[in-house]
C-alpha cells in the first residue's frame, strides 16, 4: 500500500518514556516521514522544536486517558498545547457520562474542547474507548462525535482492556460514513494489521509499531 507511513501517527503515550525515547520516537518519525509523532502533553513543545521545519505533525493527547477531567481542565489542555505548537489533539470521551445516557453533557463536553482546538486551526480526534462499548454504543458514540464537530473519531487509548479491532473500525464507519474520519489506535502491530483497518474503513493509525507496520524494525 502507497504511502502507508502517512498514515501513522508515530506514537509514544508511555508514562516512563524518557527525553532519550521522545528522541528516539522524533527522529523516527522524520526518518520515515510518519504523519505525526503522538506524545503526553508535557513533551509537545519539546518534540515542537525538533519537528518545526518538516511535515511531521506534533500531536498530543487531552483528558487522557479516562476522559473523566471537567471541562475546563480539557480546555486548558488545549490550549496550553496550543500554546506549546501541536498541530492535532486526541480527546477523550467522557466514558461514564456516555454510558450514563448523558448525552448531551457528552456532546458539550466534547463541543467545548473541539471548538478550543478549531479557534487556534487545529485537527480534533474522539477516543471512544470501544473496548469498553457495546456494539450499538460504538455506532452511537461514532454518530455523537460527529455531531460535536471533530475530523475524527478514534478507537482506544491503548491503556485499557484492548487496542482496536477491525469490527470497532467497521462499525465506526457505519456510524459515520463520510461524514468524518475514523483512526484505528491500539492492536496494529504489522502491516497485514494495518492493511486490514485501512481496509475496514480507518484512514489513520495509532501505533507504537510504527517501524514494524512499514517493514522497517
Amino acid at each position: 500500500m502507497e504511502n502507508l507511513n502517512r498514515t501513522i501517527d508515530h506514537t509514544l503515550l508511555a508514562p516512563e518514556a524518557t527525553q532519550t525515547d521522545i528522541d528516539r520516537i522524533v527522529r523516527e518519525a522524520k526518518e520515515n516521514n510518519f504523519r505525526s509523532v503522538m506524545i503526553n502533553p508535557y513533551w509537545v513543545a519539546y518534540a515542537h522544536k525538533q519537528l518545526a521545519d518538516t511535515d511531521v505533525n506534533t500531536d498530543t493527547v487531552i483528558g487522557f486517558p479516562l476522559g473523566a477531567n471537567t471541562t475546563a481542565i480539557k480546555v486548558a489542555e488545549v490550549l496550553q498545547a496550543v500554546q506549546d505548537g501541536v498541530d492535532e489533539i486526541d480527546v477523550v470521551m467522557n466514558i461514564g457520562e456516555f454510558k450514563s445516557g448523558h448525552l448531551d453533557a457528552v456532546t458539550a463536553d466534547l463541543k467545548a474542547v473541539i471548538d478550543a482546538a478549531h479557534a487556534h486551526n487545529k485537527l480534533a480526534k474522539v477516543i471512544i474507548e470501544t473496548a469498553l462499548l457495546s456494539d450499538e454504543e460504538i455506532m452511537q458514540a461514532s454518530e455523537l462525535v460527529a455531531n460535536a464537530g471533530a475530523e475524527f473519531v478514534k478507537t482506544s487509548t491503548g491503556f485499557s482492556t484492548r487496542g482496536a479491532s477491525v469490527k470497532d473500525v467497521v462499525l465506526m464507519k457505519k456510524g459515520v460514513g463520510d461524514r468524518i474520519k475514523v483512526k484505528a489506535s491500539g492492536g496494529v502491530h504489522s502491516k497485514e494489521e494495518a492493511e486490514a483497518m485501512i481496509d475496514a474503513g480507518a484512514s489513520r493509525l495509532g501505533t507504537s509499531s510504527g517501524l514494524k507496520v512499514i517493514g522497517k524494525a
